[in-house]
């Protein structure tokens, strides 16, 4: 397919700097990051011959997806583009009317995707399950609210290429680059994200450390053959994101204002699955804010009230717990294993074992007064060379002997194992144990259940 747009055209900076509309973003904006993006866009439009807009109804890629679309409007009219929704049924009524105001302002430009499908969720509130299903058609009575009525919805009964049923949510995001591509020739395809490396530590690491970029640039990332995910937002600040939307006056979720009025800061307004890590902890606010698609939350997944009235107390691993009497953090972790489903009890346990394995034969990066504090303490530890995790070349510290029951007498006791950070975990529903520092995808996942059944009881320990 011929691209419209010349090789070198659009955002030159005579260009930009004539723009009435960039000279306001160059008055309130960060200056950098804006003129940035504009370069990024440029180089997007000229590298890929397709591209789609990934738009979840939040801040970020509702912001993404309206400087794609204007940028596009002005030098690429022509250009095909696509907008991706993956929708996952359970959310605030004033989402649900953003994603309909956005859609229908651009379904006349774009080729709209508005995703319905059953789908592997991830959820933090129950004991006795790891994922939801989303639009699950064998629970449509209980359905948090309507499918959505839109020719360009796509569901069980429109269906895109590669979907399988019930299918985990990152797979399906996935599968979808690859139909995109496949109904556009096959040919190089990017996914736009609005992804930023300040919203966490894990995303900034991952734009930091990237291995495998395209030409170079740490925002892309490979996914398939011939496609690629891009994060043009990458370098910029929420503070950056809001000037930009107040200045272009886009339009945006209202949800963001009675957050507001419900006193979260900026970094606490989230708009994503309410059953998630994430969300969990203001799980309570739908009661408040939207009373009716709460009555559907509590019947639609397990925990979900739980959630919401002890999610940030001590029965939900939150701040300070406590240990029962006659236990100790070990006692008590395999008790409340006992307790659990064959198939969490499994996970927790892999889980558990590799890190116990870890700091006994490899070990973890700890500063140097951490070090010092172990052995004035008396906890048996020996150094294993300089970690390669670590920005600042830590330690490598390994445990002989036991893992200590919890390190509360060690100021850093976060950085050090213990059993009580076990335990933590399965208070949390912390099925991925990300507080013990895990971050494996379900690929790595599969790959070492292969290796463990292969081997047998040889990895544990």
């Amino acid at each position: 397919m011929d691209k419209p747009c010349p090789e070198k055209r659009a955002v030159r900076k005579e260009g930009r700097n004539s723009a009435p509309v960039c000279g306001m973003v160059r008055e309130y904006l960060s200056k950098n990051v804006y003129e940035a993006f504009l370069e990024r866009i440029e180089f997007l439009f000229r590298e890929f011959d397709n591209i789609y807009v990934s738009f979840s109804g939040g801040k970020d890629s509702g912001l993404l997806l309206n400087l794609v679309m204007d940028w596009r409007r002005e030098h690429c009219p022509d250009r095909p583009i696509g907008i991706y929704h993956q929708d996952f049924e359970a959310q605030y009524t004033l989402t649900t009317e953003y994603i309909t105001r956005t859609f229908e302002k651009y379904e006349k430009e774009a080729e709209c995707y508005w995703v319905c499908l059953p789908m592997a969720t991830r959820t933090a509130l129950s004991s006795y399950e790891m994922y939801w299903y989303p639009w699950d058609d064998t629970k449509e009575e209980l359905w948090v609210r309507p499918m959505p009525d839109k020719p360009y919805v796509v569901n069980l009964d429109n269906p895109f290429q590669h979907y399988r049923y019930k299918m985990h949510q990152e797979d399906l995001a996935r599968q979808f680059g690859r139909f995109y591509r496949e109904a556009h020739g096959g040919k190089k395809t990017v996914c736009l994200l609005g992804m930023r490396a300040e919203e966490s530590l894990q995303r900034y690491s991952g734009f930091l450390n990237k291995k495998y970029g395209y030409k170079g640039e740490c925002w892309i990332t490979d996914s398939f053959k011939n496609v690629w995910c891009a994060s043009p937002l990458y370098d910029w600040t929420v503070s950056d994101v809001w000037k930009a939307t107040y200045k272009f006056d886009y339009d945006y979720n209202g949800l963001y204002d009675l957050y507001y009025k419900a006193g979260l800061t900026p970094d606490q307004m989230r708009v994503a699955s309410p059953f998630n890590d994430y969300s969990k902890d203001s799980l309570n606010l739908y009661r408040v804010i939207d009373p009716v698609i709460w009555t559907r939350l509590v019947g639609r997944v397990r925990g979900a009230n739980f959630g919401a009235i002890y999610g940030k107390t001590k029965a939900m691993g939150f701040r300070n717990i406590t240990l029962p009497e006659g236990h100790t953090w070990e006692s008590y972790t395999k008790f409340l294993l006992d307790t659990l489903p064959k198939r969490l009890r499994n996970n927790y346990i892999h889980k558990f074992a590799t890190s116990v394995h870890f700091w006994h034969e490899t070990g973890g990066g700890l500063p140097e007064e951490t070090i010092e504090e172990l052995r004035a303490k008396g906890y048996k530890i020996r150094l294993n060379g300089v970690s390669n995790y670590t920005k600042d070349q830590k330690f490598r510290v390994v445990f002989e002997g036991k893992i200590p029951d919890d390190t509360d007498d060690i100021t850093s006791s976060r950085d050090v194992p213990s059993w009580k950070r076990m335990c933590c975990c399965i208070l949390k529903n912390d099925h991925i144990c990300r507080t013990m520092g895990f971050g494996l995808t379900r690929q790595e996942q599969k790959r070492i259940n292969m290796i463990r059944k292969k081997y047998g009881g040889m990895l544990d320990g």
